[in-house]
């Protein structure tokens, strides 16, 4: 058994290759594809979600489009407790603070990453090693109408907050489902935007988030499905 040389070529495909590592631990996986096992996660954050990129054949890498472009499915690694909870809020894209205009949550990157998105939890009770960590069971999903207009209402909120150079007074409070942050490496990182006289100011880049409580309903719903 070993990882994909070529992407999926239908998202039957892809759910096919998610059921194949299903059950798996990280370790065993990275095994497999000869991949080193860093000690934690502490200074590799994104290492378990690289290395499901790799096992299903994702192409996109860090571009501004679907991990797998040519289906049109973003994927999302979630970590769990044994409950099926969400541990962390999950990053969908930056955002961009000097926002060109006419852009509309239709024409949004945030709209066009949660179009169709395949879900892939994994344990992530910090109590288990890395390597022991087991991969669950993907799955599709496509935002409802009443999620979809959740999710508008909280990105024209945060974006107007953008628009009128009130970026700095921004707090993750703000937005049911998704939420805006910093995100960077450090609070050294600094990037281009609005300040409330419509002046340039330099502040740290931020990133759209989907809260817990919203990726919770989602895991919810698709394992008590019948």
């Amino acid at each position: 058994m070993q990882p994909p040389s070529t992407p999926p070529s239908s998202a039957e495909a892809l759910l096919e290759r998610c059921y194949a590592i299903a059950g798996l631990s990280l370790g065993e996986l990275a095994t497999l594809a000869e991949v080193a096992i860093p000690k934690d996660l502490q200074r590799h954050k994104g290492w378990p979600g690289m290395l499901i990129e790799r096992w299903l054949g994702a192409s996109a890498g860090s571009k501004p489009q679907q991990d797998f472009p040519e289906l049109g499915i973003e994927l999302k690694t979630i970590p769990i407790d044994s409950d099926f909870r969400p541990l962390e809020t999950t990053y969908v894209c930056f955002a961009p603070l000097l926002m060109p205009p006419g852009i509309t949550w239709e024409t949004s990157n945030v709209r066009n990453k949660l179009q169709q998105v395949l879900w892939l939890p994994i344990e992530g009770d910090r109590r288990i090693p890395l390597a022991e960590r087991r991969v669950a069971t993907g799955f599709m999903w496509q935002p409802s109408l009443q999620e979809d207009t959740l999710l508008q209402r909280d990105w024209e909120e945060l974006t107007e907050h953008i628009f009128t150079g009130n970026v700095e007074s921004m707090t993750s409070r703000q937005g049911v489902a998704l939420h805006i942050r910093p995100k960077a490496a450090n609070g050294k990182v600094l990037t281009d935007a609005l300040g409330p006289e419509g002046e340039r100011i330099k502040t740290r880049p931020r990133g759209f988030y989907l809260r817990k409580t919203f990726t919770h309903n989602i895991l919810i719903n698709a394992f008590s499905s019948p």
